[in-house]
């Protein structure tokens, strides 16, 4: 089944409940809530305050994407939050398998990201014990980038990685994702495209729809 994920960090900040139940309406599945550090990559987001008050406004699951080092510090608190996905990098963590099996005794979906350059043999291990896989298709940290053309062959690969492991997370898309690229990463194996400027800039529910078509729905 194919979902989009609204990425928040590109959305009108000074009407960040707005846009949230506007996508809502227009049919995304999941919000995207990047949380960073400024250590691990060079900004910093929303933090968890911002995250509780959010949790009010939608029913939606949240999808948690940490870019921060040490990530299992905040994986308590996201759960006191109402995260229901959290995404931790295989970068960031030295215990990637114990942060993993953190997240899922606190009731919530693990997922594990990799960077643009990080081979997909590094999560081998883990692959049938995480929920979701994300592939960074820009560098982490800033919103508004372009698309990194390789990723289509990095999705194909793991795809084809799952398939031999009979592993089955869902194989989630962030980074320069738009109606340009949208089917070519469809077709590669992704089935969750995160989407921030292409979702936000823009009549938000024009965008959604757009999406929804290309995703056929």
């Amino acid at each position: 089944m194919l979902r989009l994920s609204s990425s928040i960090l590109a959305s009108d900040f000074t009407k960040l409940g707005e846009c949230v139940a506007r996508a809502e309406k227009a049919g995304v599945d999941f919000v995207h809530i990047d949380v960073m550090d400024g250590m691990f990559v060079p900004q910093i987001s929303f933090g968890e305050p911002i995250i509780k008050s959010l949790r009010s406004a939608t029913a939606l699951p949240f999808d948690v994407h940490l870019m921060v080092q040490d990530p299992e510090k905040m994986v308590p608190a996201l759960k006191e939050c109402g995260a229901d996905i959290v995404t931790v990098h295989a970068e960031a963590t030295k215990h990637l398998d114990r942060t993993i099996n953190q997240i899922k005794e606190l009731g919530m979906i693990a997922g594990v990201a990799l960077n643009p350059s990080t081979p997909i043999e590094n999560i081998k291990y883990v692959l049938k014990s995480v929920g979701l896989v994300l592939i960074m298709t820009v560098n982490p940290g800033y919103g508004g980038q372009k698309f990194i053309p390789y990723s289509i062959d990095k999705l194909k690969e793991l795809n084809e990685m799952c398939q031999k492991l009979d592993a089955n997370p869902m194989i989630e898309v962030d980074g320069g994702i738009g109606f340009d690229n949208a089917k070519d990463v469809i077709d590669a194996g992704a089935d969750v495209l995160v989407a921030g400027t292409a979702i936000f800039k823009g009549n938000i529910e024009d965008n959604v729809s757009r999406f929804k078509l290309i995703m056929g729905q």
